[in-house]
């Protein structure tokens, strides 16, 4: 049976507001469609050094080490290929002589070091000794007046002996330019005001660490810049709600169109969407508020 438009969960994530803002059509590929993508090293590597990170913290203060972080990757690797055993297909040995199922060790072997590169560079960065986080991988949930429930997981939180909140994310790409700084700091906002909702204080500093670049970026945000947050995603929320309705997911042609994965089904590039899951409501046009956001590791759907 064909569903309905109206009955979708509203709530929204860092990286749905994102697709959209990106291109609408890739959030109804994602969302809607929820068609496959293959997985990435880069995306993979995210995944690995993400989990290092979090758990470097599981031993005492004096042992957080280079040495023992950067042991850590190999093992992080082997836990996610249990979960994930297709992720294997990225380092394939594709030689001709190649046993099935075979590994490319010197490929794996260059981007595990890539990510003992990451996880070390992180040490330069920030000094895990004299830190104890308050959460880590923390699932974050709040519903708005408006019924928006807004979700999503925070690497990490700190808070000082004195209260004062930090949301630290990790990044394992390059600082933005400056003039994409603002789009990076969205995605820390939006948990900003999920925690300002949900425990009534803004967080004192937002903090983006980006490994690939050696770049911390900071922002200590006002409640009036959450205020307006809140009122963006609203505005993308009733955009989204009118596409899911009318059908119209309109392709937005942009530097990363080179990195898609549904180039074939995209019309921008002479393909065409598969039939529309949902039942059609009566046209409306589609409005795109806002810049785009800054990216944020897979995983993290709206419901429906």
């Amino acid at each position: 049976m064909e569903a309905s438009a109206t009955a979708r969960t509203s709530s929204l994530s860092p990286s749905r507001a994102a697709d959209f803002m990106q291109c609408p059509l890739l959030y109804r590929f994602r969302v809607i469609d929820k068609l496959p993508e293959a997985p990435s090293a880069a995306a993979t590597r995210g995944t690995v050094v993400h989990a290092v990170l979090e758990r470097v913290f599981d031993a005492p203060a004096g042992q957080r080490s280079v040495p023992r972080a950067k042991a850590m990757v190999m093992r992080e690797w082997q836990r996610l290929l249990k979960k994930r055993p297709e992720l294997a297909q990225l380092f394939a040995d594709e030689s001709q002589d190649a046993e099935p199922g075979a590994l490319d060790q010197e490929r794996l072997a260059g981007w595990l070091t890539e990510a003992e590169g990451l996880v070390e560079r992180w040490f330069s960065l920030e000094d895990p000794t004299r830190l104890q986080p308050a959460e880590r991988e923390l699932w974050v949930e709040t519903k708005l007046e408006s019924g928006l429930r807004l979700r999503g997981v925070i690497d990490r939180v700190d808070i000082a002996p004195t209260g004062e909140v930090r949301i630290v994310d990790y990044k394992t790409g390059k600082a933005p330019r400056p003039e994409y700084a603002a789009d990076a700091l969205f995605q820390m906002k939006f948990y900003a005001l999920v925690l300002w909702r949900l425990r009534g204080e803004v967080p004192k500093r937002l903090q983006l660490v980006y490994l690939g670049s050696g770049d911390v970026l900071t922002l200590d945000p006002q409640e009036s810049d959450l205020a307006a947050v809140e009122r963006k995603l609203l505005a993308l929320w009733e955009a989204i709600r009118r596409a899911t309705e009318s059908g119209d997911w309109r392709p937005k042609p942009g530097r990363l169109c080179g990195w898609c994965d549904h180039q074939s089904r995209c019309p921008e590039f002479g393909g065409t969407p598969p039939p529309y899951p949902l039942t059609i409501q009566p046209s409306l046009p589609l409005e795109v508020p806002g810049p785009r956001a800054g990216e944020e590791r897979e995983g993290d759907l709206p419901e429906g």
